[in-house]
């Protein structure tokens, strides 16, 4: 392996078995993920086990230090890696997120920002209300989860600036435990939900050939001020600040592993300069869903995302790669 690109063994087995008719495609989940932001000058959350020793190596002067702790200034982004005992993805980096929660399709929930008709445009959902409410929910929801961050305030121009305690805790654990639903926990916590403070990303598709498979919105935000990124995810062994070119480094030397979306959105990231550019740059992205798919070719099967070359793997088509 060249560089950090996660790719599964089994992939030629499974794309043989679905261009042979012996693999059905699973149905995807609609799902989230937040590129949380930081122009930075304040100190984040490390892993959980104290150290973040492999991602201080992404790139000279790395950015780690302190247990973990990011310190640096200009564009960083949050990330976490999964736990290698993890059977999707394991080992590698990623951002906080998952799937929607079916309860946040019809629940009334407290909103501040964009319209959901203007959330359905802008995710190409079409007439889809409920289904544009449930994934700008799932955002921010799973960045709290698994983050400690919560884009939600007591009135539609506020924000919290602290989610620490044993009670915001609770609520936490609740909410991953799906004991009610996000439309509930604000409606306990008496705040609004802030989806004027996301911007949509990318959106990309599982393939076909993957046994779980999802279909996924990223958007990107800043940490609000006064918060504090933390790894409160059990599918997570770490988490770091880094800047988009750092990470990018890493992934290109084969230090960092990452699947296509994530090494993508970093890319498109390290044009810019702040977090406000980033969030104004927000606006008009081609929201497209990408979805790898594979050909037999000269033979190979050829496996490619459309308009992302660098992914794109030549698998010998009559046996192992």
């Amino acid at each position: 392996m060249s560089n950090g690109q996660w790719y599964p063994p089994e992939w030629p087995d499974r794309i043989r078995a679905l261009a042979s008719g012996e693999l059905t495609a699973a149905t995807p989940k609609r799902a989230a993920t937040v590129l949380l932001l930081s122009d930075g000058g304040h100190s984040g959350g490390g892993g959980d086990s104290g150290t973040s020793d492999d991602a201080g190596n992404v790139g000279a002067g790395g950015n780690v230090s302190d247990g973990g702790i990011h310190r640096t200034t200009g564009l960083s982004v949050h990330m976490l890696r999964r736990r290698a005992s993890m059977a999707f993805a394991g080992g590698a980096y990623a951002y906080p997120g998952g799937g929607v929660d079916p309860r946040d399709d019809d629940s009334l929930v407290r909103w501040a920002g964009p319209s959901l008709t203007e959330w359905a445009a802008l995710l190409g959902l079409g007439d889809d209300l409920g289904g544009a409410q449930a994934v700008v929910c799932a955002a921010v929801r799973e960045t709290f989860e698994e983050a400690g961050v919560l884009l939600a305030g007591p009135t539609p121009d506020t924000v919290v600036d602290d989610t620490t305690g044993d009670d915001w805790e609770a609520d936490r654990q609740a909410l991953v435990a799906r004991e009610f639903g996000f439309a509930e926990f604000l409606d306990r916590r008496k705040l609004v939900l802030r989806s004027d403070l996301l911007g949509p990303w990318a959106r990309w598709i599982t393939p076909e050939f993957e046994p779980k498979r999802y279909d996924t919105w990223f958007f990107v935000a800043a940490l609000p001020a006064g918060q504090r990124t933390r790894n409160a995810s059990t599918e997570a062994d770490r988490t770091v600040w880094i800047a988009p070119e750092q990470a990018a480094a890493g992934y290109d030397r084969g230090e960092l592993l990452m699947m296509p979306p994530t090494i993508s959105t970093l890319r498109q990231l390290q044009p810019y300069g702040t977090v406000p550019e980033v969030l104004a740059g927000a606006a008009g992205r081609d929201m497209t869903p990408v979805l790898a798919q594979a050909r037999l070719e000269g033979g190979e099967l050829v496996l490619s995302w459309p308009g992302h070359d660098e992914f794109t793997k030549h698998i010998p088509a009559g046996g192992p790669q």
